[in-house]
């Protein structure tokens, strides 16, 4: 079977050492990323005390990124199909690195959220391309194993990264860690220069090629799994700190931890999730959701305790899980749109966190405790696993038509 040209290795890649140096410039990348995502989780009270507002309403916040990450990523990948690589992975990082170092200066509220959805454009199309350009810069049989290199940088964000942040934060004021998010995205546009070879473009490359993902209804399904199955673990993420603190009494110092907890949650889900997936996908997607749908729901119970309401972030952080497998599926079904779908793959993860802080922030506002959270995640992974399978059920339509048709 011949390697699609978009993922042939590039010749010009250097010794295994600068190699070595390029993955982890690309993986730098996803740490800034991924520490600038989920920081605000941590800082949530205080950027709400600074700004004058509630902490309900910093939830607005997040979903601006999140819906900048679905408004960038497909717009992105039509518009620069037939850009290099590596000029464009530069210029993602610069302007990420514009609208975090803003959003630490922001004069207000409305200003502060408008900048998070700046911020939040280049995300999804950085992940999709970095990918890529990882996969092609290694030969066939180790593309998946130079993928997970990169991606590494985002979990090691949610496990150090936004705890780190989130310390410094808390001590020094939230606008250093925003503005610390802005360097490493500088110095990751400097290792990307510096390091990251350039690839031939592919020569089949258009805009009209791209799209094409979004004509297949498997690729819409999965991305509808991921849009609404993914928003439960946000809807318990976004609003854990104010939870802690104001239903189980939890001081703020513990605040750090929780988001460690959070991130050995989501390390240990995403490689219990890959090897899920590699066991039986179609299976495995399902089994997720409903796991998803359990953890969230019982956090609504645990929240009234410390040590127990910890102990449930970390399995609510397993839902994880979830995205090894849609990123494999996407992968199976993507067939000539492999740019789109992976940019749309991290574009849905975020539509997920903006409809997941919303929902969320509506029921707290509508009066009841911060640990209605918990229920509204059931609700959004049990939401997943509906359109799991009403998309198998289309699936299975299809494919019976055309064993009927072959035998007329």
């Amino acid at each position: 079977m011949s390697v699609p040209s978009s993922l042939a290795t590039d010749s010009s890649v250097g010794a295994p050492s600068r190699s070595r140096l390029a993955e982890i410039a690309l993986a730098l990348g996803g740490f800034g990323i991924g520490t600038g995502e989920f920081v605000i989780m941590g800082l949530m009270n205080r950027v709400a005390t600074d700004l004058g507002v509630t902490a309900p309403q910093v939830g607005y916040a997040i979903s601006s990124y999140a819906l900048g990450v679905v408004v960038g990523a497909p717009i992105i990948a039509v518009l620069a199909a037939r850009a290099p690589r590596k000029t464009l992975l530069i210029a993602l990082m610069l302007v990420f690195a514009v609208g975090n170092i803003a959003s630490a200066f922001a004069p207000g509220f409305l200003s502060f959220v408008g900048l998070r959805f700046l911020a939040g454009l280049p995300h999804g199309a950085y992940f999709g391309v970095a990918a890529l350009v990882a996969a092609a810069s290694v030969p066939p049989n180790q593309r998946a194993r130079a993928v997970a290199r990169v991606m590494l940088g985002l979990t090691l964000a949610i496990l150090i990264g936004a705890p780190l942040a989130t310390w410094a934060g808390n001590l020094f004021g939230w606008q250093l860690a925003f503005a610390g998010v802005g360097v490493v995205a500088l110095l990751t546009a400097l290792m990307v220069w510096r390091f990251v070879p350039a690839q031939p473009t592919d020569p089949n490359a258009s805009p009209v090629r791209e799209l094409s993902a979004l004509l297949k209804h498997r690729v819409l399904f999965t991305l509808g799994i991921a849009s609404i199955g993914f928003g439960g673990m946000f809807s318990v993420f976004s609003y854990v700190m104010p939870t802690l603190t104001e239903q189980a009494g939890m001081s703020e110092v513990l605040g750090p931890l929780v988001l460690v907890v959070f991130g050995l949650g989501a390390t240990a889900g995403s490689l219990l999730g890959a090897r899920a997936a590699d066991w039986n996908l179609l299976r495995a997607i399902p089994l997720i959701l409903i796991w998803c749908a359990l953890v969230q729901g019982g956090f609504y119970f645990a929240a009234d305790y410390v040590w127990p309401g910890i102990l449930f972030v970390g399995l609510v952080g397993t839902s994880m899980a979830l995205g090894p497998a849609l990123q494999t599926r996407l992968m199976d079904v993507a067939e000539d749109g492999q740019t789109m779908a992976a940019s749309l793959n991290h574009a849905a993860f975020n539509l997920a966190n903006a409809l997941g802080a919303w929902l969320a922030g509506v029921a707290i506002n509508a009066g009841f405790t911060w640990s209605i959270t918990g229920p509204v995640g059931t609700v959004l992974a049990i939401g997943g696993l509906l359109v799991f399978f009403a998309g198998r059920a289309i699936e299975r339509r299809g494919s019976n038509a055309e064993v009927t048709m072959g035998t007329i």
